[in-house]
């Protein structure tokens, strides 16, 4: 699908309604922009809060501090090389 807009003198872009309806963007939505070469890629954002629970967090990994997890974690994957 290419769909064209014009950026107003503010740089502002309206998203046309079937790119909106096609990313599933509602208001207040949050949008990236992926610059490769000479285009830009609009992408949605993800809801990180509607992720909880998705991913089961080992019992070890609960309530740690994450520079905690994120050492052990490394720690762990370097022993595993050997």
């Amino acid at each position: 699908m290419e769909i064209a807009a014009k950026m107003s003198s503010k740089g502002q872009l309206t998203v046309p309604k079937s790119v909106r309806d096609a990313l599933g963007l509602q208001e207040g939505d949050e949008v990236v922009f992926r610059v490769e070469g000479n285009r830009a890629v609009l992408a949605r954002t993800p809801d990180f809060l509607s992720l909880q629970g998705a991913i089961a967090v080992p019992a070890a990994k609960r309530n740690a501090a994450w520079d905690d997890v994120i050492r052990r974690t490394r720690s762990a994957r370097a022993n595993a090389r050997r």
